[in-house]
């Protein structure tokens, strides 16, 4: 069903602490299946941020077009439960409902990239730091233990090439890998930090990059965000 298993609280006879919540494993996640019409009709607060056509107003939000439905359903899950560090996405998810959820992840990833903009200026980007940021993606970097960005995120950045794969017990583990061409470069670099500062435990993808993470210095976060963020769609 893609809903998440109840949080274990913590004893209030033995620690006045509640114990953090637990990660979501996302191997043994399943499909998220919602309306995007109904989705639509949800998202009228979530466009003074993601824009309209879920394209983010500015560099620091994330945009959502096309992407994942099950990263958005599990994203939104996280900060919904406070996996996620505070930010405003924290009061925009409590209120939602899991219904909610799901019909909001099933419209955005319904949603089609729109072509940049023909007025548009274009952007001029250093050709080292988008060599760099292409060669750790497609390659790793082996001297400082960094592996390919391709593996989980595909080749062509579009999301895990086995997303739709379903083992014999239903679960789908590579479905909640992003898609990560052409997203917002502040946001991609503010979330790599995010991962390098271990300031995310939401899930066990969020694991897997927390290790990455760790190994990526600000050159090579800015690199791989910038290159990142200058693929077309």
């Amino acid at each position: 069903t893609g809903r998440p298993a109840p949080n274990q609280c913590a004893n209030s006879a033995t620690t006045a602490t509640p114990a953090p919540p637990a990660r979501y494993d996302l191997r043994s996640a399943h499909a998220a299946s919602g309306d995007a019409l109904a989705g639509k009709g949800k998202s009228e607060v979530c466009a003074a941020c993601h824009g309209g056509d879920g394209i983010a107003i500015t560099p620091a939000f994330p945009n959502l077009a096309g992407q994942k439905a099950a990263y958005l359903y599990w994203a939104l899950l996280a900060y919904k439960s406070g996996r996620m560090p505070e930010s405003p996405m924290t009061a925009m998810a409590a209120p939602l409902e899991e219904q909610d959820i799901r019909d909001l992840s099933a419209y955005y990833a319904s949603l089609p990239v729109p072509p940049p903009a023909a007025d548009a200026p274009p952007v001029e980007l250093d050709p080292a730091l988008l060599s760099q940021g292409q060669a750790i993606y497609r390659d790793g970097d082996a001297s400082k233990g960094i592996p390919p960005c391709q593996g989980c995120h595909g080749v062509d950045g579009r999301g895990n090439p086995r997303a739709d794969f379903v083992d014999r017990s239903g679960r789908m583990p590579y479905a909640a890998y992003p898609a990560l061409r052409g997203q917002q470069n502040d946001y991609l670099q503010t979330r790599l930090q995010q991962f390098h500062d271990d300031a995310i435990d939401a899930s066990s993808n969020s694991r897997v990059m927390h290790g990455i993470g760790q190994r990526l210095d600000a050159d090579s976060i800015k690199a791989v965000s910038t290159w990142l963020s200058s693929l077309k769609q």
